[in-house]
């Protein structure tokens, strides 16, 4: 029975460890063990997880990184215990997600890969892995990774550095160690993320692109939200959503508060994933909501309303587009990154980055054509594109191809 071992952040929390959970049912179903780690949220799993380190690593962690800009080169006494689970273990694929978050220290971690020589797939969700700081870099054009990180115009950004700029020498230590492992694959979560990584560093490696999936038995349109129209109050209203976490101007809140400003009374905006700072200072005119792991919640939402808005400025493949077209909703995004490889014409509208006036005659074209007229054309598109059950056996056939099973 091969076994399948994950390193996540998150287990069945969050995009990303949501989808870990859901590859892990995948390899189950099909009678592999499954094996997931975490360091922060873990919410109930089919797989058996393993605790990376605790609270108090993270923070530790957390604060070398704002001193020293030496992230993910801390948590070793931690990374050395996940190590000797991982040998007691004896995984046959080992498959990387995120390892920027305060919970691991990459140049331990690789050592063992190096010499395990065990199989190694890596998922990017973002850019984190061939730059000396930063996880996205399209919200400032910057192009510094292709040649080699310096002065990094973003080291206040997350992973966050207050006081020193270590990305010239992180660059070249993540050159070195990444490119350390012979037998490994990167899978990127969207084309536009593959092109970058032909660019960089890591460009010598097997790339084979997998987008992301969501399950379609859960996220479905949804007939019965009278309920939740009255409890928001928009019942009547032409509704725009805009699901993010955290919220901030990379993801568009100021766009969606200037858009907020220019739409009439019939319209009204749900916001989803908000602090309580944001929550307290929003206009009246939009619908503020905190940050909810019910995707029964998101469903209802993603149903109820007539136009799911995504302005972010720095994305790779987002999975709330895809949920929303699950649920029958059209997507209006910025063209950004790989947001813009789940929508069609059929299903949405792309419009430029920064241009609220865009968005607003987006939602006017959306809104005069109605809701119905994307609505099939949106599941439809979800089913035989982003189906969890399809996209996850990618990995599966991966996982055999490398194992040669």
């Amino acid at each position: 029975m091969p076994k399948l071992l994950q390193i996540s952040i998150e287990v069945n929390s969050g995009s990303v460890g949501r989808i870990a959970e859901q590859i892990g049912e995948v390899v189950i179903e099909k009678g592999w063990s499954s094996y997931i780690t975490y360091a922060r949220n873990n919410n109930p799993s089919g797989s058996q997880t393993i605790k990376i380190g605790n609270s108090l690593d993270v923070y530790r962690h957390g604060i070398e990184t704002r001193l020293f800009d030496n992230h993910c080169f801390s948590s070793k006494k931690s990374t050395l215990k996940l190590i000797e689970k991982i040998r007691e273990i004896q995984p046959n694929i080992i498959h990387l997600h995120h390892l920027h978050g305060y919970f691991i220290n990459i140049e331990i971690l690789f050592n063992f890969l190096k010499e395990s020589k065990i199989p190694v797939v890596w998922t990017f969700h973002d850019c984190w892995s061939f730059t000396g700081h930063c996880t996205h870099f399209e919200y400032v054009s910057c192009e510094k990774w292709k040649t080699g990180c310096n002065n990094c115009p973003q080291t206040k950004e997350y992973p966050a550095s207050l006081f020193v700029d270590r990305s010239k020498k992180n660059y070249l230590l993540k050159k070195d160690i990444f490119r350390s492992v012979d037998n490994m694959v990167i899978v990127p979560v969207s084309n536009w993320l593959g092109g970058l990584v032909k660019k960089s560093f890591l460009q010598n490696y097997a790339i084979k692109v997998i987008q992301n999936g969501v399950d379609i038995n859960i996220f479905q349109p949804i007939s019965s939200i009278d309920r939740l129209q009255e409890k928001l109050n928009v019942k009547g209203k032409f509704v725009i959503l805009g699901v993010a976490s955290p919220w901030g101007k990379r993801k568009g809140l100021n766009d969606f508060i200037e858009l907020s400003k220019l739409l009439k009374n019939d319209c009204s905006i749900i916001l989803v994933g908000l602090n309580k700072k944001q929550l307290k200072n929003l206009p009246r005119n939009i619908i503020g909501l905190p940050r909810t792991e019910s995707p029964k919640d998101l469903t209802e939402l993603y149903s109820l309303s007539d136009v799911f808005v995504n302005p972010t400025y720095e994305d790779t493949f987002p999975t709330t587009n895809l949920e929303s077209m699950a649920c029958g909703t059209p997507v209006i995004t910025y063209n950004t990154g790989g947001s813009v490889e789940s929508v069609t014409p059929e299903t949405g509208l792309i419009v430029e980055k920064g241009e609220v006036t865009s968005i607003l005659q987006a939602v006017k074209t959306i809104k005069d054509k109605g809701k119905s007229t994307y609505s099939n054309l949106c599941r439809e598109r979800a089913e035989k594109y982003f189906n969890k059950q399809n996209i996850f056996k990618e990995y599966l056939d991966l996982y055999k191809d490398i194992l040669k099973i």
